[in-house]
């Protein structure tokens, strides 16, 4: 027999969540890895489970886990990882897990489901068809600086999870780097009583922040919005000066494509409009 692990999204906020195929893993499993016994202990009993061990498997306990789970593997047995909310290994425990796991050459698979990360990306009205998942950010230093310049940089929607506590702060931080005007959309309290979809600008939400949040947050910001492409007067203008100040028409027209991020057909096409055509550059 072939052991498996089995990857059990659980519900971040409405029991309701917690699919038919989740209960039923969870039934069968020899053992449920979980961070916290108590609180899966309680998502158990919601959903009439009983007799099934439970593992505590935290950041400080998962490296020891490994061990035991491989031992349910090698018997032949099912195992089910469990995070507090959501899926497993997704900014909670169960990275390193799986990864020893395919290593050892069991079968790894997943019962998908509830996900902060995709609900808030979904819901947020911002595009989805790329996004960049953050996780926390650090919360000072350099690691911290470099992530937030990447944000500011990078064309695709970013989403990140974040302490109320920091929020306020990080908005501002972000507002810095990549301008106030940048849309955004915190996520507060996904599934829940409470939840809350706050949309604006960074700095329209950094002063709706500084308010006071409370909850679980996950915040989603905007793209950067590509340069506008250069009009034929500026690519003109650039050739005529490069070559004024001495560069071969052929460099020139290499030199602004690259520069400029255009076509090199259209900057070879637009310097045949000066005054003795130019060698086509090969």
């Amino acid at each position: 027999m072939t052991g498996t692990l089995v990857l059990v999204a659980t519900p971040i906020g409405n029991l309701g969540d917690l699919s038919p195929r989740a209960v039923a893993e969870l039934s069968g499993a020899a053992l449920i890895c979980c961070e916290d016994t108590r609180r899966t202990g309680k998502l158990l009993i919601h959903a009439g489970i009983r007799g099934v061990r439970m593992k505590r498997l935290d950041d400080h306990t998962e490296r020891a886990g490994i061990a035991v789970v491989l031992d349910k593997l090698a018997a032949g047995q099912r195992v089910a990882l469990v995070s507090d909310a959501g899926t497993p290994a997704i900014s909670d425990p169960g990275e390193r897990l799986v990864a020893a796991v395919v290593e050892a050459g069991y079968t790894v698979t997943t019962v998908p489901g509830p996900s902060a990360v995709v609900a808030a990306l979904v819901a947020s009205g911002l595009p989805t068809s790329r996004f960049v998942y953050e996780g926390f950010l650090a919360r000072k230093g350099g690691d911290r600086m470099a992530a937030l310049a990447q944000i500011s940089q990078q064309s695709a929607t970013s989403v990140m999870y974040e302490s109320p506590n920091r929020l306020a702060a990080t908005l501002r931080d972000l507002a810095a780097v990549c301008g106030g005007d940048r849309q955004a959309v915190v996520a507060r309290e996904l599934t829940k009583l409470h939840e809350e979809f706050v949309r604006g600008s960074l700095d329209e939400l950094a002063t709706w922040a500084d308010g006071g949040v409370k909850g679980e947050i996950v915040l989603v910001i905007a793209g950067a919005t590509p340069p506008a492409e250069a009009d034929d007067e500026t690519i003109v203008a650039a050739i005529q000066a490069l070559m004024e100040a001495g560069m071969s028409r052929r460099d020139a027209i290499a030199k602004i494509a690259s520069d400029l991020g255009v076509r090199r057909g259209r900057v070879y096409d637009l310097a045949l409009t000066i005054s003795g055509g130019v060698t086509p550059p090969s």
